[in-house]
């Protein structure tokens, strides 16, 4: 069963190193997104039902895995960065999907529920575990193709980059004239890493 907001918030700072905002946001999304699809156990019985996709990569995140037991190594967490906080929770059961955004007035409205609190950090971390969701959050029912390779368990043909002889999973090459190369070797300017 999923443990109260007060439960979760202690380990979520364990398990990221500090309590912030971004904590209480990732831990009330996270609650919010299996609340709405029905999802009781996430870390037990529900565990293989979840896909959760995160539109950032700050400390929220690290809550909404925490949560929902979804994580990069299980490929049942995925990373797009769109720079926005946001969470997209993915029924595989049923194919329902929900997005969670935090509402860009949250700050404001920190400010307005705790005035006498001069630390803006201090303030926000108690307003975000007071408004309610609807103060908090956008919610929106929708669906999402979790595509075939990108599912849980998948195993796939493995190839080998003609040009670097690195391995390469999940269909992550292309064919460019009668080779397959890795992502690196044929968009070397999309490479983020340079060799010394």
């Amino acid at each position: 069963m999923i443990e109260s907001l007060d439960i979760l918030l202690p380990r979520a700072e364990a398990a990221h190193g500090h309590m912030c905002a971004g904590q209480v946001l990732g831990t009330r999304m996270a609650l919010l997104g299996l609340k709405s699809l029905g999802i009781d156990d996430p870390l037990g019985a529900d565990r293989k039902r979840l896909v959760v996709y995160v539109e950032i990569d700050r400390c929220a995140t690290d809550a909404l895995s925490l949560v929902t037991g979804c994580r990069l190594g299980k490929r049942t967490l995925k990373f797009r960065d769109w720079g926005k906080m946001a969470a997209t929770f993915v029924d595989l059961a049923s194919g329902h999907g929900i997005r969670v955004v935090a509402l860009e007035n949250s700050r404001d409205l920190a400010m307005q529920l705790h005035p006498e609190i001069e630390n803006k950090k201090q303030q926000q971390m108690l307003a975000y575990r007071e408004l309610g969701d609807d103060r908090l959050f956008k919610v929106q029912r929708v669906r999402v193709q979790v595509a075939a390779a990108e599912l849980p368990g998948t195993r796939v043909e493995r190839k080998i980059c003609a040009r670097c002889g690195e391995g390469i999973n999940f269909g992550r090459c292309e064919e460019i004239g009668g080779e397959n190369l890795c992502v690196s070797c044929a968009h070397p300017e999309l490479c983020y890493w340079a060799a010394e």
